[in-house]
């Protein structure tokens, strides 16, 4: 693992976040609030499934205020973004909506349900190796005068996602609101709206302990970055980035309280409980945060609990085999 500089920026404010949901509202799904009923006493859950988005996952959001800002000529020149699956599909779709043609790069570990929806949206995709998935966009820029739409480094991006803290703030005055991490734009999001709507609640990211690069950040006070064979190890094919953005570590260190870890297993387990219990599909890169909950209790404060189901779009074949096969 090795650490990099982190150059500040200018922070998302909530004014940015209340002017993307503005922006962003007939684009996207305002998603309930879940209560479980399976959930334990002095800690009662509640799950945010933005697995019901149109394209299965959080991302639709920072995507859609992104795109929606373009000016005439950018959009007339297309747009390129990179990811291993959920913001590829949301650019694809709001690109389609706006009447944007849409270049998506994707790594060739991308689960095939992820690269089919991607073109299924009417993207063109292209595949690299994992080293080259953040090099290639640019490159495309370079040749084809693209906008680049990033994966979570940049403020509309995160404006965007913290759509969704704004919700969980108006739907639930909650002790703690639990939140995947992985390049940081939806936990930076998140917890700005929180924060700063309500300062008492605890914000906490969750990742997978095989890709702990942000875990490993927020002790360390400085963003370190993981190689590809190291993340790419987790079954949570989400949250394999190599390390937070530059963008993203300011607002965590302004406004996240903790960052934990949990294990394959937790997260397999954490998959079947809300497939089972709570009648969600989610993929495991959204099922961290339950996996959190339950099984990291004691690094958790108690009192109302929101879990942010980060997405939906897993492979069917694994789902079954996360659930055991029933």
């Amino acid at each position: 693992m090795t650490a990099i500089p982190t150059a500040s920026s200018a922070l998302v404010t909530l004014s940015d976040i209340q002017a993307a949901a503005a922006r962003i509202r007939d684009l996207v799904v305002r998603t309930p609030l879940l209560p479980c009923v399976w959930g334990e006493a002095g800690r009662p859950l509640w799950l945010k499934p933005e697995s019901l988005q149109a394209t299965g996952a959080f991302k639709l959001r920072g995507a859609s205020n992104a795109l929606a800002q373009l000016d005439a000529d950018q959009r007339a020149r297309g747009v390129v973004a990179q990811s291993s699956g959920n913001h590829a599909q949301a650019v694809a779709y709001a690109a389609a909506r706006l009447g944007i043609r849409a270049t998506i790069v994707m790594p060739d570990t991308t689960p095939a349900v992820k690269l089919e929806a991607t073109r299924g949206f009417g993207a063109e995709v292209v595949i690299v190796p994992p080293a080259e998935r953040d090099i290639r966009p640019l490159e495309l820029v370079a040749e084809h005068g693209y906008a680049h739409i990033p994966p979570y480094d940049d403020a509309r991006i995160i404006a965007g996602q913290g759509t969704v803290g704004l919700e969980i703030a108006a739907d639930l005055e909650a002790d703690l609101v639990l939140v995947p991490v992985s390049g940081g734009g939806l936990i930076s999001g998140v917890a700005t709206a929180i924060k700063e709507l309500s300062p008492r609640t605890r914000v906490i990211a969750v990742e997978p302990e095989l890709a702990a690069d942000a875990y490993e950040s927020f002790r360390s006070g400085e963003r370190v970055v993981w190689t590809p064979e190291q993340t790419y190890r987790t079954i949570a094919d989400g949250l394999r980035t190599t390390s937070v953005g530059v963008l993203p570590f300011e607002h965590i260190r302004r406004y996240v309280d903790d960052v934990v870890t949990v294990s394959e297993e937790e997260i397999v387990e954490a998959t079947r409980v809300l497939g089972q219990k709570s009648r969600l599909v989610v993929e495991p890169s959204g099922a961290v945060t339950t996996a959190a909950y339950l099984f990291r209790s004691s690094a958790l404060p108690a009192g109302r609990t929101v879990a942010v189901v980060s997405g939906g779009n897993v492979d069917p074949a694994k789902y079954l085999e996360y659930l055991g096969g029933q």
